[in-house]
């Protein structure tokens, strides 16, 4: 029993179901990009290679028999792959990139905040808060 409320805390989590999320919407988009490389982008290629299906691509290793079927190197296919994980590779770094100079910005404010010279001091006798540059406290007309 113990086992599996461990594991419904662990699958309620919200960064377990974001992880879920990430890898669906990942499968999705690497089909839009396979689709983009295979029917948009390879068929152009191809016509200025002089009519080239890199699909089609192989080295047969061995040629059919009647009870084998034959063996090639399909290199065209892994063309296709190369070219799928390169886009998907870059679509990602520009995700990241942007992420990234966001956090940056976010960062960059925050550390100002931090940075930022005191504009007051507090009065010895009183304490009181009183402007950096006063030569003597309002409150209680102390001389510094």
């Amino acid at each position: 029993m113990k086992l599996a409320q461990e594991f419904k805390e662990f699958a309620a989590r919200g960064n377990v179901i974001d992880m879920a999320v990430g890898v669906i919407i990942g499968g999705a988009f690497g089909k839009i990009v396979s689709s983009l490389v295979n029917d948009i982008i390879m068929p152009p290629v191809g016509l200025l290679m002089g009519n080239v299906d890199f699909s089609d691509l192989a080295i047969t290793l061995k040629e059919k028999s009647a009870d084998t079927e034959a063996v090639t190197l399909k290199y065209g296919l892994f063309i296709n792959t190369v070219l799928d994980f390169t886009i998907i590779a870059f679509a990602i770094f520009l995700l990241v990139k942007q992420i990234n100079r966001m956090r940056r910005g976010a960062d960059a404010t925050q550390a100002e905040a931090i940075a930022a010279p005191p504009t007051v001091k507090e009065c010895p006798r009183c304490v009181s808060s009183i402007p950096l540059r006063a030569t003597r406290c309002p409150h209680c007309t102390s001389e510094f």
